[in-house]
């Protein structure tokens, strides 16, 4: 009788188990499951070089550069600058901390483009069609980026 009984609760056991598991992969995001990584405000797209934590909120200049981000950057520097693997580097990176890169670095950066140096991309050509002030709200979404990322 007593080794029924153990075996009844080994079986109870692992359906409890299963049954968890099962439960568990059903509630996970199914980006978790598809090379899209997600936490509490960390995204990590595939393909990406950073994981990049989002801020709280954006300041108006801030949501305006977001867009001309999305609208101009992207497609080589990655959703919320994370870089992209084989095409362009991240610019939430410790490199691109004012310190190192000052706003006008960007500034000349989309305007003329840029030689090669930190990162083996290759160079970056000149952003077509995008204003002095674009570039502006970009950097502002970028160093808010940076702000929380710890890179100040």
């Amino acid at each position: 009788m007593k080794e029924f009984d153990s075996m009844k609760w080994a079986a109870i056991f692992f359906a409890l188990v299963a049954v968890v598991a099962a439960v568990w992969f059903i509630v996970q995001p199914s980006h978790s499951r598809t090379g899209v990584q997600r936490e509490e405000g960390i995204a990590l797209s595939a393909g990406a070089l950073a994981t990049v934590k989002l801020p709280n909120s954006f300041t108006e200049q801030e949501q305006i550069g977001a867009s001309a981000y999305d609208a101009v950057c992207s497609a080589c520097h990655g959703r919320n600058a994370q870089g992209q693997d084989g095409v362009a580097p991240p610019l939430v990176h410790k490199i691109y901390e004012p310190s190192h890169h000052g706003d006008m670095a960007f500034v000349l950066a989309a305007q003329n483009g840029v030689r090669a140096h930190h990162w083996e991309f290759g160079n970056m050509p000149a952003v077509e069609g995008v204003t002095r002030s674009d570039i502006l709200a970009i950097v502002a979404y970028i160093r808010a980026l940076q702000r929380a990322n710890g890179i100040d």
